[in-house]
């Protein structure tokens, strides 16, 4: 092995001086994934315990289906590589998602489990802070381009 780069299954080429990044970011990817994924499962299989959760902290059972489908869409994308948009969607939408079962299971009086989605939220910042460059937008990649309109669209027809 080179002593300055080793290359990896996960992503581009990783300096010796980013493994404890690299780590931090898996680690913290890992976790908010499979929880996401483990959840999607028992929501979509209609899992007596994910039925009666969602009874008792006050949501509709459709929301359950809805958040299966969306727990499990957001999860794949982050581990997929690339599509760096999608992956900006689905770090707010699980942000979102933990934020309302924080207040859901406060509500409800389920006070030490409310805390729960509050570690979910921090290891998702360390997986949003610790991301590589090919999984991030780049710093043009939102703002419009004119330059890519034809010429002749603005042109006087006379």
């Amino acid at each position: 092995m080179s002593s300055t780069v080793a290359r990896s299954d996960f992503g581009p080429a990783v300096r010796e001086g980013n493994v404890p990044r690299t780590v931090a970011y898996w680690g913290a990817t890992g976790l908010v994934t499979i929880v996401p994924l483990l959840a999607a499962f028992a929501y979509l299989t209609t899992s007596p315990e994910a039925v009666e959760n969602f009874r008792h902290v006050g949501y509709p059972q459709q929301l359950r289906v809805l958040l299966g489908v969306a727990k499990l869409a957001g999860a794949i994308v982050l581990l997929l590589p690339g599509l760096p948009m999608l992956k900006e969607w689905a770090y707010a939408g699980f942000t979102f998602m933990w934020i309302a079962a924080t207040v859901a299971h406060y509500v409800a009086g389920d006070k030490p489990l409310f805390l729960l989605p509050v570690a979910l939220i921090g290891a998702l910042a360390v997986s949003y802070v610790t991301r590589s460059s090919n999984r991030r937008i780049s710093a043009g990649g939102m703002r419009w381009q004119p330059e890519r309109l034809r010429s002749d669209v603005f042109r006087d027809a006379s």
